[in-house]
Parts: structure tokens; C-alpha cells; sequence
């Protein structure tokens, strides 16, 4: 794809600058523009462009009911789910150590699903796609060197010797993040010392629009549902038996799928490709400098057991964009420290949580002490008979 370049650089100051055109920093500037604000993505190169006769792509992303509503807002859910979406209406959770289960369904929940599994590049594509048309200024390649701030303003330098003004910077640039690390914002977390092996499969028996996650004393395997009738695979291992496991030839691998998921969905017929990817969790200290805020992956990275990562960068997005406006509709700076506090404080208060939340599912289900296991199971079957609790537990993880 050729680089796009467009509006200015040099010149008066923009209202915001978002950096990184990952799925959530496209959002947010799409989100942003569509609300007023005069809006400027850089990224250091374009998405791949989505393509209906193309392979599913590798990463999905399971997409809460509150994602979906922040993507209908913005004007391009419709293109998302029809060009290749997989609503799930269930969820069966369960423990290979004692077989304790858990169910979600959204008839029970009172709603026509629990959400949809998307590719990850169809998302940012689509986003991508409609920056222009809603008036946001997309340069790319664009890679920021560094960054000024004054009293009024962020001046950010870009490798190339240009320079964009705004009064906003929204670092959105991974967990990595560079701005991050300029802007002098600590992170803590651990290391969860496993990668998530990813691929899609064919089985013997239709994922019957369910999510299906197995915990394993390993870590947590997931066959979640597919539009085109295969079940995509994230499948957390300790870093050496990932790399055993993504090394197996097929039919090995497809083996030991079947035996690790209990042939829930019949035998294992077919893969593509795999990958891996490496787990941990990271929460930034602060979300907020001056004129400075975090967004997604560069704020938080949490275990992907409750799929809940994306969504978490898209309630950012919401939370920011509301947070602006309503400052701008009482007349003060949107881009002041006491604004910028009030967004701040209530995502990293809501991240934490939920990370946390993560990080001690992940811990509990790696008990090995039969007194420990039996009690989890018991846990698990009480928690599937309390159906206030188990709304309330569907209810915020989508979104709501």
C-alpha cells in the first residue's frame, strides 16, 4: 500500500495527536474527530489491507457489547460484522483438574449475545479507512522523536524534521511505548513467563457459537468461534512447551489440541499456521502527564485468559472522548491537568481492577494441591448456581 500523507504538519496547533493506528488509537481518533476535535494519527506504517478472499487473520479479538456500541457510534460496526464476524451466545468455562464448570448465555443474560470474535486487522482496517472521510489527518510514516511541552502546547518532532503542534498528545503506541517512557511514566507487573500460541481449526463438531475455555494446569485454552465454522486457538503455555508446541508438525500438534481441549468439539482435523506471543502484565503508574495521556497497550497489557484487553483500550477511548467534551462544553481547556486527571483516574481505578481480577484467576487456577483444587471446584459449582452474581460478572465484562 502506498504511505499516506495528509493535512498539515508545520503550522497552527491541531487539537490532538494521537500516535500508533492500532485498532484502539484509530478508534480514538476517529472517536475525537467525529466529536470536533481537529485530529491527527501518525503511524509508522499503514495496516495491511483487509481482503474478504484472504486467510483469516491469526489475532481476533473477542468484542464486548460495549466495544460494539463505541464501533456503531462511530460508524463502522455494520462493515465490521458484515464483512466477517462471529457472534457467541454462550460460554463454557471449565477446570481439567476437577471438571467444575461454568456457563454464560446470553438468553439468560437477556440479550441476543454475549459479543462477536473479529479478526484484528478487519477492525483496524475498517477504522483506518474512515479517518479521512471523518476529517482526521493521517500521516504516515510518521515516527515521533521526541516532544516539547509548553504551557500550551505539544511540539512533536518527527524523524523526518518536521514538526506537528497540538494541544493534546494521546499516546496509543503499544506496550512498548516510547512516548511513555519520554514522558517519564513508570509501569509495574510481572512476567508471566508463557506465550500465547495462536492458530485456527477445524473440528469435528460446529463450535455452536460458544466460547469454549478449558483451564489447564499449564494455562488457559480457548477455542472461540469463527464466521467461517472454524474455531480460533489461544492457547497460553510456559515460554519452552509453546515453543515445543509451535514446532510440532501438524498432525502432532492436532493431537495434542484434541487431548488438550478433551475433544469437546471432536477430533481436530485441520490448522493453519502458528504464532506465539509473550504474556505479561503491565500497568503504567500514572495515565496522565501534562497535555499527555495513555491509551490501550500503553497504559495496560493484562492476561488475554478473560479477553478483555481491547475492550479495555476501547472503554478508554469512550472514557477520554467524554471526558474532553464535557470540558469543552463548560468552556475550559480540555487539555488541562485537572481534566485530564478526572480520565485518569477513573480508567487506571477500573484497569487495575479488572487486571488484577486476571492476574488472580490466572494464579488460582495454577493450585496443584488437591485440598486447594477441590476447593476451586467447589467455588466454581457454587458460582454457577448464583445467577444474581454470574449477571453481575457478564454484566461488567460487557462493558456495562
Amino acid at each position: 500500500m502506498r504511505s499516506v500523507s495528509t493535512g498539515p504538519r508545520r503550522g497552527p496547533a491541531l487539537d490532538v495527536a494521537v500516535v500508533g493506528g492500532g485498532m484502539v488509537g484509530a478508534a480514538a481518533a476517529l472517536a475525537l474527530s467525529r466529536a470536533g476535535f481537529s485530529t491527527a494519527l501518525l503511524e509508522a506504517r499503514p495496516p495491511s489491507p483487509w481482503n474478504a478472499t484472504d486467510e483469516l487473520d491469526l489475532r481476533v479479538v473477542g468484542l464486548a457489547p460495549s466495544s460494539i456500541a463505541l464501533l456503531d457510534e462511530l460508524g463502522v460496526w455494520t462493515s465490521i460484522r458484515d464483512a466477517r464476524a462471529c457472534p457467541y451466545t454462550h460460554m463454557h468455562v471449565w477446570d481439567a483438574e476437577n471438571g467444575a464448570a461454568i456457563d454464560f448465555d446470553a438468553a439468560g443474560e437477556g440479550r441476543d449475545l454475549l459479543g462477536y470474535i473479529v479478526e484484528n486487522n478487519l477492525v483496524q482496517w475498517t477504522l483506518w479507512q474512515s479517518l479521512e472521510v471523518a476529517g482526521v489527518h493521517r500521516l504516515c510514516p510518521a515516527t515521533v522523536k521526541d516532544f516539547d511541552t509548553r504551557p500550551d502546547r505539544v511540539v512533536l518532532d518527527l524523524a523526518d524534521g518536521e514538526s506537528v503542534s497540538v494541544r493534546l498528545l494521546i499516546a496509543a503506541d503499544g506496550a512498548g511505548s516510547p512516548l511513555r517512557e519520554r514522558a517519564g511514566i513508570a509501569t509495574h507487573g510481572r512476567d508471566y513467563a508463557q506465550r500465547a500460541l495462536v492458530a485456527h481449526v477445524t473440528t469435528e463438531r460446529a463450535h455452536a457459537h460458544t466460547a469454549w475455555q478449558r483451564f489447564l494446569p499449564s494455562g488457559p485454552l480457548a477455542l472461540l468461534p469463527l464466521a467461517d465454522g472454524r474455531s480460533s486457538v489461544v492457547w497460553s503455555l510456559p515460554e519452552a512447551e509453546a515453543r515445543r508446541v509451535q514446532a510440532l508438525d501438524d498432525d502432532a500438534f492436532l493431537h495434542e489440541l484434541g487431548i488438550a481441549s478433551d475433544f469437546r468439539l471432536g477430533r481436530i482435523t485441520a490448522t493453519t499456521s502458528r504464532a506465539a506471543f509473550p504474556l505479561k502484565l503491565q500497568l503504567a503508574e500514572t495515565y496522565q502527564a501534562e497535555r499527555f495521556v495513555l491509551l490501550g497497550d500503553a497504559a495496560h497489557v493484562v492476561h488475554p485468559l478473560a479477553g478483555q484487553g481491547v475492550n479495555l483500550g476501547l472503554r478508554d477511548v469512550a472514557e477520554l472522548r467524554d471526558t474532553l467534551v464535557a470540558a469543552r462544553q463548560e468552556g475550559r481547556d480540555f487539555a488541562a491537568a485537572h481534566v485530564l486527571r478526572r480520565y485518569a483516574r477513573r480508567r487506571r481505578s477500573a484497569d487495575t481492577l479488572d487486571a488484577y481480577a486476571f492476574d488472580s484467576l490466572a494464579r488460582i487456577y495454577t493450585w496443584q494441591a488437591p485440598p486447594l483444587v477441590a476447593m476451586r471446584g467447589l467455588g466454581v459449582r457454587i458460582l454457577d448456581r448464583l445467577a444474581p452474581l454470574k449477571r453481575r460478572i457478564a454484566s461488567h465484562a460487557a462493558g456495562f
